[in-house]
């Protein structure tokens, strides 16, 4: 019986041992590598739809439609005392007005990653801190005048026949 006691005491002792040694190590040497910033720590926060309206030589051109996603560090945008996606929106507006040679209705393209690190390094800088690590692009559309004239009409054209359907069915 003697025996049997002091092998339990033995084997507790040992397991004890090997735990403590094993936590002293790991403490040592750290769990891991630290998370690469693409592939863990940082949020992933989304836009609503940002609408900007295009305004040259005093008219209204069209509208800059855009969602994106950006990626911060959930500690600091717990820092920020006014919403990040307002500071995002913010930066979008600035960038496009203060950009005039930008022009939709003659231009097919936009330089995105030239729009992304703008918007980044904007809010950055205006936040003072590394808030945004990347600006990606959800959506990007531009909508001209004419075409948002266009869609309303038919939209006006739809909801009038459906009214007059409406009222024929009823009679």
């Amino acid at each position: 019986m003697i025996k049997v006691i002091a092998i339990a005491v033995w084997i507790c002792a040992a397991t004890l041992g090997a735990v403590f040694y094993s936590f002293q190590a790991a403490g040592e040497a750290g769990v891991g590598e630290t998370p690469k910033p693409m592939l863990g720590g940082l949020d992933y926060v989304k836009t609503d739809i940002i609408s900007v309206p295009l305004i040259r030589d005093s008219q209204i051109g069209g509208y800059f439609l855009t969602k994106l996603v950006y990626t911060v560090e959930p500690e600091q945008i717990k820092k920020l005392s006014i919403p990040a996606e307002a500071l995002i929106t913010d930066q979008v507006y600035s960038y496009l007005y203060s950009n005039p040679q930008i022009d939709f209705t003659k231009k097919a393209t936009i330089d995105l990653d030239a729009f992304r690190a703008a918007i980044r390094d904007t809010v950055n800088t205006r936040v003072g801190a590394t808030l945004v690590h990347e600006v990606l692009i959800d959506q990007v559309n531009f909508l001209s005048k004419d075409e948002i004239r266009d869609n309303w009409l038919r939209r006006k054209k739809s909801e009038t026949a459906a009214e007059m359907t409406k009222a024929f069915k009823e009679h």
